[in-house]
């Protein structure tokens, strides 16, 4: 279950426009800090200290792969993201479910002249 604190950290991770374009190119296919930096418009280091972010927020993983660490997106973290947020959405749906119920019927305009004649 996501606790209120991680489910804050991803998403303070993923406020970052720059980490949000490293987890996109990640859902495509692992990549290496050198192949990231490559496609973005920041340094190494800069995409090296978005990693760490993005890997403390639970969102990637990494592992080493001859010199380098190879990164890639940590299914178990999305998947507490997306409970969080799907708590939110059903929520809603029940909320609007339970407004609608809760209202008569209306006519629209156009049955209300179609009554009139």
């Amino acid at each position: 279950m996501t606790t209120y604190g991680s489910a804050l950290s991803a998403l303070s991770a993923l406020s970052d426009p720059t980490r949000r374009a490293i987890l996109e190119h990640l859902a495509e296919r692992p990549a290496a800090v050198v192949d990231l930096a490559a496609l973005l418009p920041v340094s190494r280091p800069a995409v090296s200290q978005h990693l760490k972010v993005l890997k403390e927020a639970g969102l990637v993983k990494d592992a080493p792969v001859g010199n380098r660490r190879v990164y890639r997106l940590d299914p178990a973290g999305l998947d507490d993201l997306r409970d969080y947020l799907d708590r939110f959405w059903n929520t809603a749906l029940h909320s609007f479910k339970h407004r609608v119920e809760q209202q008569p019927l209306q006519k629209t305009p156009q049955q209300e002249e179609s009554t009139d004649d």
